[in-house]
């Protein structure tokens, strides 16, 4: 089985990367068995709107993923409850609408993907090694992808050797910088502590530098608007065995402009 899994899509610029720069890596990397994507700055850079994930999920991807800004589309909330191919993190209570898991199943065959969220300099929500355990116990296929949405490195790579030999593809999302770090774990879990951005990476994690720069200079708040410069799609490729165990991974990150 070949996966592409696609790092934090921001806003607009983000959008028209996976666009254009899909069907380029489709053809040089390809064909993938499934191609997913972190969805939730899809819209402005913050949450996702109907017409925005019909737009993403129209460009051939099978599965979003999300986090924390999965939430700030008020009115897109209840939606959660009704997309059978969007994920928001597991962890978060029951009572929150949508599902953190689901089984992908396509020309015979089946990848399980979780979606999890971390919990050291984020919301105290509940414990993403317990979910995952619970999780596991329900999964019937060794084809299984999480996607860790965790702001410490130190969480995400903790996480990663906690689920090694249990999964078989571990990436971290949200801090949007790409990690050098991939690898295959010793019990053959594919790992990467964040995959990156996909969109503008001329500004300060995807948005413009005119809107983030005055709340470090003066600490108020600003109002933070999506980068149109430097467009990057970063992703990471793994290759899985009949086992569900990687075999190879590659870190990708294709540009649609020359300078930032």
């Amino acid at each position: 089985m070949k996966i592409l899994f696609i790092g934090d899509i921001v806003g607009r610029p983000g959008r028209k990367s996976v666009k254009e720069l899909l069907p380029k890596i489709k053809k040089e990397k390809g064909p993938f068995d499934f191609i997913l994507a972190n969805g939730e700055n899809g819209a402005g850079g913050f949450g996702l709107t109907a017409k925005v994930l019909d737009e993403i999920t129209g460009m051939g991807l099978d599965c979003l993923t999300s986090g924390n800004h999965i939430w700030d589309k008020k009115e897109f909330v209840p939606r959660l409850a009704e997309e059978m191919s969007l994920l928001r993190p597991a962890n978060y209570p029951p009572s929150c609408p949508g599902r953190g898991a689901l089984t992908l199943e396509k020309k015979g065959k089946r990848l399980a993907v979780l979606n999890l969220q971390g919990r050291i300099f984020m919301s105290p929500i509940d414990c993403p090694f317990r979910c995952a355990d619970a999780l596991l116990e329900e999964i019937d296929t060794p084809f299984v992808l999480v996607d860790f949405h965790a702001e410490a490195t130190s969480e995400k790579q903790a996480l990663g050797l906690y689920l090694d030999g249990r999964v078989s593809v571990v990436v971290g999302t949200h801090t949007h910088v790409q990690t050098a770090d991939e690898r295959i774990l010793p019990g053959g879990t594919a790992y990467i502590t964040d995959v990156g951005m996909t969109g503008g990476h001329g500004g300060v994690i995807g948005m413009k530098p005119e809107s983030v720069l005055p709340r470090f200079l003066t600490g108020m708040p600003s109002k933070f608007e999506a980068c149109e410069s430097h467009l990057i799609l970063s992703a990471l490729s793994v290759v899985l065995d009949d086992a569900g165990r990687a075999v190879s991974l590659e870190r990708l990150q294709y540009s649609l402009s020359e300078k930032p």
